[in-house]
């Protein structure tokens, strides 16, 4: 015989493994330190510094 699923808690237990899954992807978006994000930015700066001073005016 087949085992009896409870519906209520695999539904709980598929919403719970999703969420997981979505904290995951948003701290490998967000969860940087701050030296990790100036670092970040100034090397933002810098390429914007190198593109300005490139930059031919026609």
């Amino acid at each position: 015989m087949t085992k009896v699923v409870n519906l209520r808690l695999a539904r709980k237990a598929k919403s719970r493994s999703e969420a997981a899954a979505k904290a995951a992807a948003n701290r490998a978006l967000h969860g940087r330190t701050r030296a990790q994000k100036q670092a970040e930015k100034a090397e933002r700066e810098t390429l914007a510094r190198m593109l300005d001073g490139i930059r031919r005016d026609d």
